[in-house]
């Protein structure tokens, strides 16, 4: 008999571990707590010893001069000069890395985190505050339908940055809307650049959630850095001017 209890103990002790390492704990509250650190907080010497050779490696990379700005870029809707560079470097590093034609790009305006960028020197570090983030360029392709849904979308906050499509927001709808110089197909096919947040229904646009992704894992911040490095190694400035790619009808 005292074989025979041991053994349903044992039985016993293996069912209830088994059906605790199956149990599933859901969180019922979520909090946190932002640390501020500035010059004046309190330094580890040792601490600063060890990571010196490494943040004096990291600095020397984020001063880098990559390009110059010709006059002030800003952050501004339904359009900004800061937007419609950030566009075109979407859609230039879509084509180029992808390798397909793609129809217009897109950042949400929520995504720059700079308010502007001043005329002269832009730096590698910059670039990093202007997008922190370690978001994605990725494609996707939209029928007309949906296409119009996500501007109407975008039109309804105000407006974002793009690229290869031009529009006028009305009512906080899309309307007179031009996809390389054609009157958008409600029937028809578009390749456009994202970030994946906005492709993974970001900013609301659950109209993208299910829509299949063209992703190869190619950093948007790295492609601006890109971008602005060629063109500064062509000579030239980063310039940009107010073109009415987006705009509020009268």
């Amino acid at each position: 008999m005292r074989r025979n209890s041991k053994f349903f103990l044992v039985l016993f002790l293996v069912a209830l571990f088994t059906i605790s390492c199956k149990t599933v704990y859901q969180p019922q509250s979520v909090k946190y707590k932002d640390y501020r650190f500035t010059n004046n907080s309190k330094q580890d010497s040792g601490l600063i010893k060890i990571l010196q050779p490494y943040a004096d490696s990291v600095n020397k990379s984020m001063n880098t001069i990559i390009a110059v700005a010709e006059t002030e870029l800003e952050k501004k809707q339904p359009e900004g000069t800061l937007g419609n560079v950030l566009a075109d470097a979407m859609l230039a590093k879509a084509k180029q890395v992808y390798k397909i034609p793609v129809d217009a790009g897109f950042i949400n305006y929520g995504g720059i985190r700079l308010t502007s960028i001043p005329a002269g020197n832009i730096t590698r570090g910059k670039v990093f505050e202007l997008s922190p983030f370690d978001n994605i360029i990725v494609l996707q392709k939209l029928s007309g339908k949906i296409f119009q849904e996500f501007l109407n979308h975008i039109s309804a906050r105000g407006g974002w940055p793009a690229a290869g499509v031009t529009w006028q927001i009305k009512n906080k709808m899309a309307v007179n809307v031009l996809i390389n110089n054609l009157p958008i197909n409600e029937n028809g096919v578009y390749t456009v650049a994202l970030l994946d947040y906005v492709a993974n229904g970001g900013d609301d646009c659950v109209m993208l959630k299910t829509i299949p992704q063209i992703n190869n894992g190619y950093l948007f911040r790295d492609g601006v850095i890109a971008y602005f490095t060629e063109i500064n190694q062509q000579g030239k400035k980063i310039a940009s001017k107010i073109e009415n790619r987006v705009s509020n009808a009268e």
